[in-house]
């Protein structure tokens, strides 16, 4: 099963749609609930990335019967040092978009802690990707 989703830049009202729609499956496929908030969180965290950081991007959710596994790909700023990015309190995020309570630099580290494989790629002034895998067993 795949699904995809386009994330619009900068749109904090729809923040979450996407991810939203992926728990709706996941509990329509009677998927442990405790996978459920882990896949969520991680998706969320990412999602709103998305709308922080980039202008737009694109959620590809393909579902197994033993993993789920995201591709996140955004057109944006890129990171310019992932492992930096990766530590707690750590953001780029702008007064605006802190004002409204994000950016508080626990995204990637939120991720990280809620699926099984990540792997971030990212070009600076082109944009990121980011691979998330959770396993059902």
């Amino acid at each position: 099963m795949e699904f995809n989703f386009n994330i619009e830049g900068g749109n904090f009202s729809h923040a979450g749609a996407a991810s939203s729609e992926v728990k709706k499956v996941l509990k329509q496929l009677n998927v442990d609930v405790s996978l459920i908030k882990r896949i969520v969180v991680a998706l969320y965290e990412a999602e709103v990335n998305v709308v922080a950081h980039a202008y737009e991007g694109m959620m590809k959710v393909v579902l197994s019967s033993d993993f789920i596994e995201v591709t996140i790909t955004d057109r944006g700023p890129g990171i310019p040092d992932i492992s930096l990015a990766m530590k707690e309190g750590y953001s780029t995020a702008s007064p605006q978009v802190r004002e409204m309570g994000f950016g508080a630099g626990m995204g990637l580290p939120n991720i990280k802690k809620n699926c099984d494989k990540l792997e971030i790629v990212s070009k600076v002034n082109e944009g990121t990707t980011v691979k998330m895998t959770t396993f059902f067993s």
